[in-house]
């Protein structure tokens, strides 16, 4: 159990003394206690009560002397009261102490305790309570000091307020339906009032009463649940049986609006609007005497047992209990009126003893839970305290929740502990330690701290054999406590030690591991007392299931610091512990406070273990997620990926490991020694061949190209169609390669593969590099003048192939060429005459096709190719005609006036052609000039023969003259049109009317622009038909 609270005895009367304590006030330094003569004595507390907080903070509670007074009698008022004084309060606003004795509540002077008045209303008084507020004017928002003062008589609920010192004049006055017992100030304004049979919540303000329904004997409506034992309790079986007390209606305030109802064994949580929280009962086995609430824990006095216990109020868990004899009186004091709000202190008083409740720090009681594995209420602990209260509020509860997680583990609750881990971010490392060797490495951490041997850790969790430390409830037995927690915390943290040198031999993960254990919480135990099972079969399977997914959830925290090849992002350069979300140090084991150079490294060697892990739980339970594992960036240990994926035959997964490591010389080696095997082999059919490495040079970046020609080059003597796909493919990659290197090492395998990859670059990626162009000319060339006799096909595939590049290429060097195809070879005949043609040596190259070819056809082709070249960019064909029939002569010769020159004046030794001469007249006369095509024509050739090249001219020069005629008719109607329409207008209604558009200005008509008739006022008509005084339009 915890050792929360200490008791004290600080006041304790004397034997003689027959008096009896009946109330007690405690403020600052001073402490009032009400007697049952009607006497009131004043204490000086020598050490504050509001001030004890201070002192108890830390974890090492100061042993107290045994000359030192814990409280100093100031004074006795003898004649405070004529009859026992049954309660005491102060109005600290109005510097006012209100007491209730005799059945009536007083007014007493704070300073001097004299009285100042007896409230006569308040005859037959039973209880009262106070409160004081800071409210703000709802008109002028000027904030003020409201205080209350609420009687209970009989029935009756009277209420007194004082405004900034100042007592209001009214008093009001409700009456309920039966007696009412208690009065609890819920908020300000709201009282909560327990009454006989029930609770109710008064509004001071509005007079509002809400009931309270709840279980048992809390009250509610009839027929409701009876609660935990049918609405009777221990009590009121008691008083309905052998004639025992009803037990009184108790309530409490909690935190953040939060109230707690008890009556008999019955409780309620609800909150200051007197709604249901819908929690469990306290299991209270019986009704207690009193209940308070010293942050942040819930005090109950059980006066028929004489002790005070100590529970938490979420969990209800009972954290302490400590025997108080004779107690039958709880003090809290509240925090409008004293600074002690933080469970620093509070009293228990019996009728001859005051105790004085002293807190241990609460870093010391978190310590001492999490020593003794109670680390749900260590979580609920701190998560009640304010952050200001311990030393790093996140950090201890991230760490206990781990070591929650890690006995859950323990327990084989794989999924909740997994899911634990996963809220609080808990290092990777951590986690993984947890396994055995199969999935953390060789040698698992958990391993190496098992093989040290924490024996002294393990009996300093056992304490003192029973589980649980003694429940101090004297000065001097809490000095004996502190003794041993600090025994115990020096003796874990020589045991973390040990575990420290042990791992450090064995692994330096380990080593980091057991570093960051020591620095979390001192005098945290480092091992659970559940023992560590080993995990295998079913448990090892399920657990490393769970483990996977907190691996998927720890990579993409690593990748929000982590670039793919290991360097830290910028925006994680000075990142530490963020305010949200996953920090780096959240993720290593050890934690570096300020400039960390080792953290990069630190954070790459994390990655490298969470990925490698990773792989060996999918390695495990599902084999299958490995590919898409590799396929990502990671940083999984390729000696481990390899070894494992060789034994279990998956190849594939291994080369998309390698490729995704950029270990492409291991995965290319790999896949060309089972490429090379043959079907006998061992290798698998899919790996057989060069397919695979084909693939896989396919996706290489052009910067390896050293390595692709490398590797490139079995796969194209095994199957050269196959092997050129790593240059020819439709991808980036083969088309960004460097093409002269690609050229020069096919060149060097066989020549068809460098021209099928010349033609590739130029025909399908648009290559104009002359190099290259004149290289597939000269390759070219190179199979026509080959000599093998059986190659006559393709020695015509090569000339075809030469002839095409000719024409459409522009990017070789003609004048290299022309020395390439000598004049006396057939075969480069025409070649010779397309390169003349590109170098327009017009009359050489229809020389070639007239007499040598001898081909007409291709002559004709060639001139008619070159004119339209020639005549296309500069005029169109309409405008040509024209200048055919008025300008004859103007102008360079045509090239079709060149050939036929050629057929009717052929050089020495060759004969004239009439024939073609003849066609030529007749199919393009009209694009010859007639004075010099005339000058040809010999005097024998018959004018007959001449009929069709006149009729050609004739029809030529009639059809300008048509198109002439033609384009003045369409001009003409055009223009008529638009006159029509200017005229006219566009004939459609509300359209365009022209000029014949109009009016109309009746009397009633006004301007646009000022309102007003136009009369026989000057007028301007819009182009919208809108009128508006001429003098109106300029504004």
């Amino acid at each position: 159990m915890l050792s929360a609270f200490t008791a004290r005895s600080i006041v304790e009367l004397k034997q003689r003394d027959k008096s009896k304590i009946e109330a007690l006030l405690a403020y600052g330094d001073r402490l009032l206690v009400g007697l049952n003569t009607g006497s009131l004595r004043i204490y000086r507390v020598l050490e504050s009560i509001g001030d004890s907080g201070s002192a108890a903070s830390s974890s090492e509670p100061k042993p107290s002397s045994g000359t030192s007074k814990p409280v100093e009698l100031l004074r006795e008022q003898e004649k405070f009261s004529k009859y026992k004084i049954e309660q005491l309060a102060i109005i600290k606003e109005v510097n006012i102490l209100v007491s209730l004795s005799n059945g009536y509540v007083s007014t007493h002077d704070l300073q001097t305790y004299e009285l100042l008045e007896t409230l006569q209303k308040t005859k037959g008084a039973s209880t009262f309570a106070v409160t004081s507020n800071v409210v703000k004017d709802v008109a002028t928002g000027v904030p003020s000091i409201v205080s209350r003062l609420a009687v209970a008589v009989k029935r009756r609920l009277l209420l007194w307020s004082w405004h900034d010192s100042e007592l209001s004049s009214t008093t009001s006055e409700l009456t309920l339906v039966t007696g009412i017992k208690t009065l609890t100030w819920a908020t300000g304004t709201k009282l909560v009032v327990g009454l006989s049979s029930s609770y109710v919540l008064v509004d001071v303000e509005t007079a509002a009463i809400t009931d309270i329904v709840g279980p048992g004997s809390i009250g509610g409506a009839p027929g409701q649940d009876g609660g935990r034992f049918g609405g009777v309790g221990v009590a009121s079986m008691g008083y309905m049986g052998i004639g025992g007390v009803v037990p009184k209606p108790l309530a409490t305030r909690l935190s953040e609006g939060q109230l707690l109802l008890a009556k008999d064994i019955n409780s309620l949580f609800i909150d200051s609007d007197g709604n249901s929280l819908g929690r469990r009962q306290i299991p209270w086995s019986v009704a207690p005497e009193a209940i308070g609430y010293s942050y942040p824990f819930l005090l109950a006095l059980q006066a028929t047992k004489g002790t005070l216990e100590v529970r938490n109020p979420e969990t209800l868990t009972m954290l302490q209990s400590i025997s108080l004899a004779n107690a039958n009186q709880l003090h809290v004091p509240q925090p409008y009126v004293s600074l002690a709000h933080a469970g620093k202190g509070f009293l228990v008083s019996s009728e001859r003893c005051i105790w004085r409740m002293d807190a241990l720090g609460y870093d010391a009681q978190i310590d001492a839970l999490v020593g003794r594995r109670r680390l749900d209420e260590a979580i609920s602990l701190i998560g009640m305290l304010e952050d200001a209260l311990i030393k790093d509020k996140e950090g201890r509860l991230r760490e206990i929740k781990m070591l929650k997680a890690q006995d859950l583990f323990d327990q084989k609750k794989y999924r909740d502990s997994l899911d634990l881990f996963t809220e609080v971010s808990a290092p990777p490392e951590r986690v993984i330690s947890l396994y055995p060797a199969i999935i953390a490495g060789d040698p698992s951490p958990l391993e190496s701290s098992q093989e040290g041997g924490d024996e002294a850790s393990m009996e300093t969790q056992r304490g003192n054999g029973s589980g649980e430390l003694s429940v101090p409830s004297t000065e001097a037995d809490t000095e004996e406590v502190t003794e041993q927690a600090e025994r115990s915390a020096v003796h874990m943290h020589e045991s973390v030690k040990s575990v420290d040198n042990i791992t450090e031999r064995d692994s330096p993960r380990a080593s980091t591991f057991a570093a960051s254990e020591t620095a979390s919480i001192a005098g945290r135990p480092s091992m659970s007392d559940i023992p560590r099972h080993e995990l295998e079969g079913k448990d090892l399977e399920t657990a490393t299931s769970e483990l996977a997914g907190f691996l998927v959830g720890a990579r993409t925290k690593l990748q929000r610091f982590l670039n793919p090849d290991g360097t830290l992002k910028e925006v994680a350069s000075d990142a530490s512990i963020g305010s949200k979300g996953t920090g780096i140090e959240d993720l290593l084991v050890t934690s570096h406070k300020g400039h960390d150079p080792g953290r990069e490294q630190r954070l790459r060697e994390t990655a490298k273990l969470v990925d490698t892990t990773l792989f060996r739980s999918y390695m495990l339970v599902r084999p299958s997620m490995a590919g898409p594992l590799f396929r990502l960036p990671n940083f999984c240990d390729a000696s481990v990926v390899n070894e494992k994926l060789l034994q279990t035959g998956r190849y594939n997964d291994l080369v998309d490991f390698f490729f995704g490591k950029r270990l492409h010389r291991e995965a290319l080696d790999l896949l060309k020694n089972f490429g090379l095997e043959t079907e006998d082999g061992k290798a698998p059919p899919y790996l057989q061949g060069p397919q695979r490495t084909v693939a896989y040079l396919q996706n290489l970046p052009p910067e390896l190209i050293d390595l692709i020609l490398e590797y490139a080059e079995w796969p194209i003597r095994a199957n050269p169609e196959l092997g050129m796909e790593i240059f020819l493919a439709d991808t980036e990659n083969s088309e960004t390669l460097p093409r002269l290197r690609v050229l020069n090492f096919l060149q060097k395998i066989d020549q068809k593969l460098a021209v099928k990859y010349l033609e590739h670059i130029i025909e399908e990626l648009n290559d104009t590099t002359p190099d290259f162009h004149q290289r597939l000319i000269d390759d070219y060339l190179a199979g026509l003048k080959s000599q093998d006799p059986a190659g006559h096909v393709k020695k015509s595939e090569y000339k075809e192939k030469l002839l095409n590049f000719l024409r459409t290429s522009q990017h070789y060097d003609s004048w290299k060429v022309i020395q390439q195809l000598p004049g006396d070879v057939p075969d480069l005949y025409e070649a010779r005459a397309i390169v003349l043609g590109q170098m327009r040596e017009h009359r050489q190259a229809l020389l070639i096709y007239v007499f040598k070819l001898k081909d007409p056809e291709k002559a004709e082709n060639y001139c008619n190719q070159i004119y339209l070249t020639e005549t296309s960019p500069t005029s169109s064909p309409a405008k040509s005609r024209r200048k055919s029939v008025t300008n004859d002569d103007d102008g360079p010769p045509s090239i079709y006036h060149s050939l036929l020159s050629l057929y009717m004046s052929p050089p020495s030794p060759y004969e004239p052609q009439w024939g073609p001469a003849l066609e030529i007249l007749a199919k393009h006369g009209s694009r010859l000039p007639a004075s010099s095509t005339l000058a040809l024509i010999p005097e024998v050739l018959p004018i007959q023969k001449l009929e069709s090249y006149f009729r050609a001219r004739i029809r030529s020069a009639n059809t300008v003259v048509n198109d002439t005629r033609m384009v003045a008719s369409l001009r003409k109607t055009v223009e008529i049109g638009e006159e029509a329409k200017l005229y006219l207008g566009d004939r459609k209604a509300g359209g365009n009317a022209g000029r014949n558009r109009h009016v109309v200005i009746t009397e009633e008509r006004v301007c646009g622009v000022c309102h007003k008739r136009f009369g026989g006022s000057a007028i301007k008509v819009m182009p919208n038909n809108a009128v508006v005084h001429y003098g109106c339009a300029i504004r």
